[in-house]
């Protein structure tokens, strides 16, 4: 069963939630932070990607960087952009997109549940990754990111949060640039609070990590580390928890995760595609996008030519949570056997593009020159993402995608 908790959070000002509220740091690369915060002095991007605060010259993982950040980061507190509330709560956010919602709770996640795999993962962490969230984390004595955290629906559970929501105005509610709303609520009865606290710790046997690995990560490291320069703490301390939303399974939804590979190993197309057809059967769409309708099926795209594979029946096996995915598939037969990229975490020559941008995305960027081929999935379901965490398997990296994104910024946790 998992442990969650109330925090005193630290939250924009009402009037200016909107403009304080700000993508995740790893959706966005520092030219584009860099232009989406350029005329928003509220933008915490500011924060959270502190290198855009310099010319582009700047290693973003130069100690100047992260005291950047924290001193942008004070400033926002002293000026009052950013409020603590005076008690400890809970949160309810709620986001709407393309007219789905999906409603979770913010709470701090208990690191010994974390450390005791009762938060399960699902992807491997990147060390200089997590020690850059890591040096974030400690610099600023602050989680500013939620991790985005599911389990299984808990009727009860749903109860008390639509029942809320329905009986309190939202603290904050806008709409951002992408036409997705945010709602924020705040809970500070303490009844209702100690009734969400026993019900997760009754009901819910685990959650599992749907986006943030790297977050959650650094949170349980920066907390240890915590523990061990104050060997008297009593586990009541903020550091003992990471910031999180936690959100029930069947209002999610999964998008795919596509891959653009730089060359074609030497390759030419039509020997490319000898190679392809022993384990795929291959259908030449032409110019026109061709996205994938059902699982064991892929999109490729490669000189102005879009195709569709699909994977032969010796290629998976239904019984294997790992083997069976799409993912997995590409990457053995496709990704290491005729391209030779044996490594997607480390490989130059490989990158990753979430759903969300489409699979014109992929297409511009070979026709380019950039990418040389595009393929691209059918998404992930949920219940493969649970039963390979419980299994205690690992996906291949970027698998998943999670949309709409959790806003940084709109809830902060403290760790003084």
């Amino acid at each position: 069963m998992i442990t969650i908790r109330p925090f005193k959070g630290l939250r924009p000002r009402k009037d200016i939630a909107d403009k304080v509220a700000a993508k995740p740091y790893d959706v966005l690369n520092s030219q584009e932070a860099k232009e989406e915060a350029k005329e928003n002095p509220f933008s915490f991007l500011k924060i959270s990607k502190p290198e855009i605060n310099f010319d582009t010259t700047i290693d973003q993982y130069a100690d100047e960087v992260y005291e950047k950040g924290k001193e942008i980061f004070d400033g926002f507190i002293n000026d009052g952009i950013l409020v603590r509330d005076e008690k400890p709560c809970l949160y309810i956010y709620a986001q709407t997109m393309d007219g789905r919602t999906q409603t979770g709770l913010v709470a701090g996640s208990s690191i010994n549940d974390y450390f005791e795999d009762k938060i399960k993962k699902h992807e491997l962490t990147l060390v200089a990754k997590e020690n850059d969230r890591i040096k974030h984390m400690k610099t600023k004595m602050a989680q500013p990111g939620m991790v985005f955290l599911t389990y299984k629906s808990v009727p009860e559970i749903d109860a008390i949060i639509d029942f809320y929501c329905d009986d309190h105005e939202a603290e904050n509610d806008f709409t951002d640039s992408q036409n997705v709303r945010h709602q924020l609520w705040k809970i500070e009865n303490e009844n209702v609070i100690a009734k969400l606290v026993e019900l997760f710790h009754q009901k819910v046997t685990a959650s599992y990590i749907a986006d943030g690995h790297h977050r959650s990560a650094a949170s349980a490291k920066v907390g240890k580390q915590l523990r061990e320069e104050n060997p008297n703490y009593t586990g009541n301390e903020p550091f003992n928890y990471f910031l999180s939303c936690l959100f029930p399974s069947n209002q999610l939804q999964i998008q795919d995760y596509n891959r653009l590979i730089k060359d074609t190993n030497n390759l030419s197309e039509d020997e490319l595609l000898d190679k392809i057809k022993i384990h795929f059967d291959i259908d030449k769409i032409g110019a026109q996008i061709y996205k994938p309708t059902h699982l064991h099926t892929f999109s490729m795209y490669v000189n102005g030519n879009w195709y569709k594979l699909i994977a032969k029946q010796n290629t998976f096996d239904e019984n294997d949570p790992i083997g069976v995915l799409d993912v997995t598939i590409l990457s053995k037969y496709v990704l290491d056997e005729i391209l030779d990229i044996k490594d997607q975490r480390t490989d130059k020559r490989i990158d990753f593009v979430g759903g969300i941008r489409g699979l014109a995305e992929l297409q511009k960027r070979v026709d380019s020159g950039e990418m040389k081929i595009a393929f691209a999935f059918y998404p992930v379901s949920l219940d493969q993402l649970i039963a390979i965490a419980d299994s205690g398997n690992i996906m291949p990296p970027k698998s998943t995608w999670f949309e709409p994104k959790l806003k940084s910024g709109l809830v902060i946790n403290l760790l003084k």
